[in-house]
């Protein structure tokens, strides 16, 4: 299942393996619901149907974007389907993603599923077990389902190289983690990539830098950080 983002998909060796379910973390203004889009983007542009679940940003603000970009308006109306959940609304929002979503991935077809970020639904939680308890019956009913999941998370204040609640790498099959790189003498900073596990899948390890345009993403994939 690949990306469309030039160099990522060659450090994955092709994509995601179908019906996997992969983690992208990243502070903030490292670009991750840039990549969620356009892991959709993809998926419609080769004729898959796709849902994407945002519980961060507004629908309109979303369709914006995508308007911005220039992708196409008629394949994006008829095969991406977008769905804003208020996660303040606690009760609408667990009772969508566990109850609602899998009927809806599978009346709609989708073969891609995108939630954006999944950390705002681990925050729903209070406490940690019921947190864990949740967040592993949720990877389950998604592993049982005809779809390939990307969820993105934010990363931990502490540690910038985990996700907030330290789940969202131990459940997903394939990591992505997003860096945001100063240079040494603080004049720029620089956006920078590694895959940090893929199950089943060979793929790279090193850490390589990327770049955000208007219409695409591009990583560089042979080029060097430092």
């Amino acid at each position: 299942m690949k990306f469309g983002v030039e160099g990522l998909d060659e450090m994955l060796h092709g994509g995601l393996v179908e019906g996997s379910i992969c983690a992208i973390v990243g502070t903030y203004g490292t670009g991750k619901t840039m990549f969620g889009l356009q892991f959709a983007y993809e998926g419609v542009c080769r004729g898959e149907k796709v849902i994407y679940i945002s519980l961060d940003e507004r629908e309109d603000l979303l369709r914006a974007t995508i308007a911005q970009k220039g992708w196409d308006p008629a394949i994006v109306s008829d095969r991406l389907y977008l769905l804003r959940l208020d996660p303040t609304d606690f009760n609408l929002a667990i009772s969508s993603i566990k109850s609602e979503l899998p009927a809806l991935i599978r009346s709609f077809g989708a073969s891609r599923v995108v939630i954006d970020p999944i950390s705002l639904f681990e925050g729903l939680f209070e406490d940690e077990s019921v947190r864990r308890q949740e967040m592993f019956g949720f990877i389950e009913m998604m592993r049982d389902l005809p779809c390939t999941l990307v969820m993105t998370s934010e990363a931990g204040i502490a540690s910038p190289e985990e996700s907030k609640y330290g789940l969202a790498e131990f459940l997903g099959d394939a990591v992505i983690l997003l860096h945001r790189v100063r240079s040494r003498g603080l004049t720029e900073v620089h956006l920078a990539l590694e895959v940090v596990k893929v199950r089943r899948s060979p793929h790279s390890r090193e850490i390589k830098p990327f770049e955000i345009f208007q219409d695409r993403i591009m990583v560089y994939s042979e080029a060097s950080l430092f």
